[in-house]
């Protein structure tokens, strides 16, 4: 009770920081997550309405998750971004109406937050170790529009007094060339783009990114609410946007339809793509953890097409937000409790995550840190969830260190055995998810983790995630290659081209690294062994937290794990003398 007193103090990471939306905006994705449940159970409509209002039911809901989440930290164009995102997922429609009366989703969340309007060319990416800006989309298109490339219809043909009115905008010129002539080939010329730049940024080409804000650069240039030719969808069920995105999740190979994990819902990827490129550009100008935590969101997919949080890695407790969005979903499914829904959060982190204990702890102490901005349904429900686990396993690490020390091991010796099993349990099942994955056998094996591969700095020799000196064996089918200095040699000599066929290897063992890499997210191996020998009198708590952190070469990969454990054993120590 003593270490979990604090949620803070069972991980490394800058948790109370997240609540002021410094470093990534978890926490007001959680925080709007528990206002939309509470606000769409009790019956409030989330449609976006052609009506002929100043004001309706979604303007009030995307106020409330306006106004939550920036109490969480976040600034007026990130709020809107996750509040327009949010509610689109739970049904609300990105646009209606054509001319007075027209409402757009990303337009009103950007006027509700009170932020300016900004061109899509200064939205960056979310950061994949370097990030872009959608300056590359933007740029491409309007190079091809110049050149005469874009649209299949120059201005300069059509006869003077025709254009840019009613007789081209609903017309078969407008509606059945134009328009979705530039569509198709803006958001293609947009999304190649957004991959070309990311791979010339040394950056992997992210497929959804590259897609949204491929579909977002023709949006600022084409009429967006524009009816199509029947080809393209029933008319008045089909605009440009759903052209967008049609092209750009095809030119970025996206599959055809997405899943919503646990409920299975089915969406189709091009009208995703197509109404979140229309949101993106209305909405501002969003931040890299904007974009980041837009990414994160969209983790409610099963297919996997972005985001970290939803694992099955467990990725720094600032990416932990993808369990609230899938609760809000499941949580407006008939019937659903928050009871029933914790059931399925469980169930599905026990079969999917590499680490189940590391995934139902993270979820404990987002939802729980969450809880100071907003509580709701949907901490509730990852409350509900991880709670049980979280006991068990703290009780489990706390009578086995009780023991242990009884017979005379040290907290270092125990610390290091949680931390080998730990290493083993990831190896184990992730080499088990990958090979179900990927259809042939997969195992991966460290026979070597250590620190300060190649630095001689006092931090890197100190904290393994700086600079880690990783060897491997890995299998891939029928071959077994042993690997050594993966990070500070393999890994640099694939990339510039030399032993390539090295590269599969190091495809199978990245998701399994990283989840070790990563481990600084929950220190209950270390912990834990540092409070009950302070509790017991073995030694002190500042004695037993440093030795507990001198130990846990894997969890205690990154600084802060002295002060949190020895916090929790002073708490510990007190009780003690009650």
């Amino acid at each position: 009770m003593a270490a979990n007193a604090n949620p803070g103090w069972l991980t490394s990471d800058r948790v109370e920081a997240l609540t002021g939306g410094h470093g990534m905006l978890n926490i007001p994705v959680v925080a709007a997550c528990n206002v939309i449940a509470a606000e769409l159970r009790r019956g409030v409509s989330p449609e976006v309405k052609f009506a002929d209002a100043v004001r309706q039911p979604i303007d009030d809901l995307l106020a409330k998750s306006i106004a939550v989440a920036k109490a969480a930290g976040a600034d007026g164009a990130n709020a809107a971004l996750i509040a327009a995102t949010l509610l689109y997922l739970c049904g609300a429609n990105a646009q209606v109406g054509i001319p007075a009366g027209n409402r757009k989703l990303g337009s009103s969340a950007r006027m509700i937050a009170g932020v300016s309007r900004s061109g899509l060319a200064a939205v960056p990416t979310a950061k994949m170790n370097n990030k872009i800006s959608g300056f590359a989309a933007v740029a491409a298109v309007y190079d091809a529009m110049m050149k005469g490339e874009l649209s299949p219809i120059q201005g300069r043909d059509i006869p003077e007094g025709v254009g840019g009115g009613v007789m081209v905008g609903h017309g078969a010129l407008g509606e059945d060339f134009i328009f979705p002539g530039m569509a198709e080939r803006g958001a293609a010329i947009g999304t190649k783009a957004m991959m070309d730049a990311m791979s010339g940024a040394g950056m992997p080409s992210q497929k959804f990114l590259s897609a949204l804000f491929g579909a977002a650069a023709i949006l600022e240039i084409i009429h967006p609410d524009a009816d199509v030719a029947e080809e393209y969808g029933p008319y008045g069920k089909v605009t440009t946007a759903f052209v967008a995105g049609s092209s750009a999740a095809r030119t970025a190979g996206l599959p055809e339809k997405v899943h919503v994990r646990i409920t299975g819902k089915e969406v189709e990827t091009a009208r995703l793509i197509g109404d979140l490129g229309l949101i993106l550009k209305d909405i501002g100008g969003p931040t890299v953890i904007g974009i980041m935590a837009l990414d994160e969101i969209i983790s409610v997919f099963e297919e996997g097409i972005c985001g970290a949080g939803a694992g099955p890695v467990n990725p720094p407790l600032g990416h932990v937000c993808g369990d609230a969005v899938i609760a809000l979903m499941c949580l407006l499914q008939d019937g659903s409790t928050e009871q029933s829904v914790a059931r399925a959060l469980r169930d599905r982190r026990l079969g999917f995550s590499f680490d189940p204990e590391t995934a139902m702890m993270a979820m404990n102490i987002v939802a729980r840190k969450a809880t100071q901005i907003c509580n709701g349904p949907v901490t509730e429900a990852l409350i509900m969830s991880s709670t049980p686990m979280v006991t068990k396993a703290l009780h489990a690490r706390a009578a086995r260190s009780y023991d242990d020390l009884m017979a005379g091991r040290s907290v270092g010796e125990i610390v290091r055995t949680m931390d080998e099993e730990r290493q083993l349990l990831v190896e184990t099942r992730g080499s088990e998810f990958l090979s179900k994955a990927k259809g042939t056998k997969i195992k991966v094996h460290f026979t070597r983790i250590g620190k300060g591969a190649r630095r001689s700095s006092k931090m890197a020799a100190r904290w393994l995630a700086f600079d880690p000196a990783l060897d491997a064996e890995v299998t891939v089918g029928d071959e077994t290659i042993r690997m050594e200095g993966i990070i500070n040699a393999v890994i640099p000599e694939v990339a510039q081209g030399i032993g390539k066929e090295r590269a599969p290897f190091l495809t199978a063992l990245a998701p399994i690294a990283s989840e070790l890499l990563l481990a600084g997210n929950v220190i209950m191996n270390v912990t834990i062994p540092a409070v009950v020998a302070a509790a017991m009198g073995k030694m002190s708590a500042s004695d037993a937290a440093s030795e507990a952190q001198s130990a846990g070469l894997i969890s205690a990969g990154i600084p802060g794990t002295k002060a949190k454990a020895e916090a929790a054993a002073l708490v510990a120590v007190e009780s003690m003398r009650l």
